[in-house]
């Protein structure tokens, strides 16, 4: 049995037995860092060269949506908060806390006002997510970019790590401000 299964490639490196992980109906919950589908329906998926390829053409609105740690709330009085540097690809627009299974109104408004940033209120206008690697945060927002009535939504499963461990540059990022 164990030698047809590796004749027929049923074997991922590390000896685990590769399975496929479907796409959910709707939104993925917690735990957001996990292995993630092949794809996104409707989204054209990336590995970290065509995300390069993209990046260079500069056409593309790459958008991270990497989660923000919000400040504790508990802290004592005079605690020195200090949040945790983020790089990302160059370029890029940050829009933390906007891949969770479920957005409040604010992150909804948040997500949707960046978008609109970043596409110059043009739906038709390419944009790329991206998160880590393994991170349903990505997958999630551009699912949710699709039901926006966004057409060119494009998913990068790599994400800014992956672009790191591929030797491209990355740089500082900071959370987009939307007025």
């Amino acid at each position: 049995m164990l030698r047809a299964m590796l004749l027929f490639g049923c074997l991922m490196p590390g000896g685990l037995l590769a399975q496929a992980v479907p796409e959910p109906e709707g939104y993925r919950a917690a735990p957001y860092a996990a292995p993630v589908p092949e794809g996104l329906s409707g989204a054209t998926t990336v590995n970290v060269e065509e995300a390069r390829g993209l990046w260079e053409e500069g056409e593309v609105a790459f958008i991270d949506v990497l989660p923000r740690e919000p400040k504790p709330a508990d802290l004592p009085e005079g605690t020195i908060w200090r949040e945790r540097p983020h790089d990302s690809i160059p370029g890029a627009t940050w829009l933390p806390n906007v891949g969770y299974e479920e957005l409040s109104p604010e992150e909804q408004a948040y997500l949707d006002g960046g978008l609109r940033a970043v596409t110059e209120g043009d739906p038709t206008r390419p944009v790329l997510f991206f998160c880590k690697t393994d991170c349903w945060m990505s997958w999630n927002a551009a699912k949710r970019a699709l039901g926006m009535g966004y057409e060119n939504v494009t998913w990068f499963p790599g994400g800014a790590d992956g672009w790191a461990g591929a030797g491209f540059e990355t740089e500082p990022a900071e959370p987009m401000t939307i007025p």
